[in-house]
C-alpha cells in the first residue's frame, strides 16, 4: 500500500497525460467518460480530505480553490471544439484549450502554495480533488454545449439518447 500511495500522483499525471494527447487529436464525446472519471477523481480526493480532519482554514481555502478549478475548467471547455468526424460527435482540445491548462496549473499552484502560507494543511489539498474539479467544471460545460447543439450522448450499454435541454 506505501507504494502505491507514493507512485500515486505519478499515475494520476501519467493519466491526465494520455488524456490530453487524446483530446488533442479529437476524442468521442461519451456521457459516461465525461461523468466517471471526475466522479471518481472527486471521490479519492474528498475521501483523502477527509482522512486529513480539516481544519476550518483548511474548508475556506479548499472552497475558494475549488471555485476557480471549476471557472478554469468551464473555460477550458468553452475553448474545445465539438464537431461531427465520421458520424461520430467528439470534443478536441485547441492550443488555446492548452493555454488556459497551463495557467490554471500556475494559478492553482500560487494560491496553493499562498494558502499553505496562510494555514492550510498541503493533505487537504489532494491531487485527485484538485483534478476532478476542474474536469468536473469541464464536462459539465462541454455536455451543456452538447446538448445545445442537439448531440446524441452514447450511454454505457451503447444506446443513444438525445439530450433533453431544450435551447
Amino acid at each position: 500500500m506505501d507504494m502505491l500511495e507514493k507512485w500515486w500522483p505519478l499515475l494520476v499525471v501519467g493519466l491526465l497525460v494520455v488524456v490530453v494527447a487524446r483530446r488533442l487529436r479529437g476524442e468521442p464525446l461519451d456521457l459516461k467518460d465525461a461523468i466517471v472519471s471526475p466522479a471518481i477523481l472527486l471521490f479519492l480526493g474528498g475521501r483523502a480530505v477527509f482522512a486529513a480532519h480539516p481544519t476550518a482554514i483548511d474548508l475556506v481555502w479548499l472552497g475558494v480553490l475549488s471555485v476557480i478549478g471549476l471557472g478554469f475548467g468551464a473555460a477550458r471547455s468553452a475553448t474545445t471544439r465539438i464537431e461531427q468526424r465520421d458520424d461520430v460527435w467528439i470534443q478536441r482540445y485547441r492550443w488555446a484549450t492548452i493555454g488556459l491548462m497551463a495557467g490554471s496549473l500556475v494559478v492553482s499552484a500560487g494560491l496553493g502554495y499562498a494558502a499553505q502560507q496562510l494555514g492550510m494543511h498541503p493533505e487537504a489539498r489532494p491531487l485527485t480533488l484538485s483534478i476532478g474539479i476542474g474536469l468536473a467544471g469541464e464536462s459539465a460545460v462541454t455536455l451543456w454545449r452538447a446538448s445545445r447543439r442537439g448531440v446524441p450522448m452514447p450511454y454505457p450499454l451503447g444506446e443513444e439518447r438525445a439530450p433533453s435541454m431544450t435551447r
